[in-house]
């Protein structure tokens, strides 16, 4: 089921409507869709080099609204959509631990790991910081530079190298920016607790 909602969201690049799917996969990825946005953007960026930074700007702004739309459903509609949505996905316990533990420090690292390497899921975040209720406006500056900082990177890279660097991006990206966010994970941990 994964690798065909994958290749079905893979294969939108190659439409006319392909921004519009963009948008659309940016905003539900960012409050309840599985699929990151990134299967979308990569082929469409490389295709076209001279609009990934449009491209970028599109899936910043449709993500960072996406993600406000995640913020209000754990806001005020954790019990009727984000309890259900998150057992969907196999996320509640997960999601509960983080809920009793989190601040708003832990939203801004988790907000920027989830930028870098999709860790934790954004989903997770955004409904996380309407729950605990992170000040909306505070949310929205963070989501703009964590999404847009990600998608504009991107955009950098595939400006620059190229075709080359899909294949980077799409198989060892991922581990380098985990590894990064495991070590501000971890950074966080230490001057939390140490001090």
């Amino acid at each position: 089921m994964l690798r065909g909602l994958y290749d079905w969201t893979l294969s939108l690049a190659a439409r006319k409507s392909a921004e519009w799917w963009l948008a659309f996969i940016a905003f539900v990825e960012s409050s309840v869709f599985l699929v990151p946005a990134d299967v979308l953007y990569l082929p469409m960026a490389v295709s076209r080099p001279d609009r990934a930074y449009r491209y970028a700007l599109i899936a910043t702004v449709a993500s960072v609204l996406g993600g406000i739309a995640g913020w209000f459903i754990g806001h005020y509609a954790y019990d009727a959509l984000a309890r259900p949505i998150l057992e969907f996905y196999g996320k509640y316990d997960e999601f509960e631990a983080l809920r009793v533990s989190s601040g708003i420090g832990f939203i801004i690292l988790m907000l920027i790991t989830s930028g870098a390497a999709h860790l934790p899921p954004i989903k997770v975040v955004t409904i996380l910081s309407g729950v605990i209720g992170v000040n909306l406006l505070l949310f929205i500056a963070l989501a703009i530079v964590a999404r847009g900082g990600r998608f504009l990177l991107l955009a950098w890279l595939l400006r620059r190298y190229g075709e080359p660097i899909r294949e980077f991006i799409e198989k060892r990206l991922g581990l380098i920016a985990g590894a990064a966010a495991a070590a501000l994970i971890l950074l966080y941990i230490l001057v939390k607790y140490a001090f």
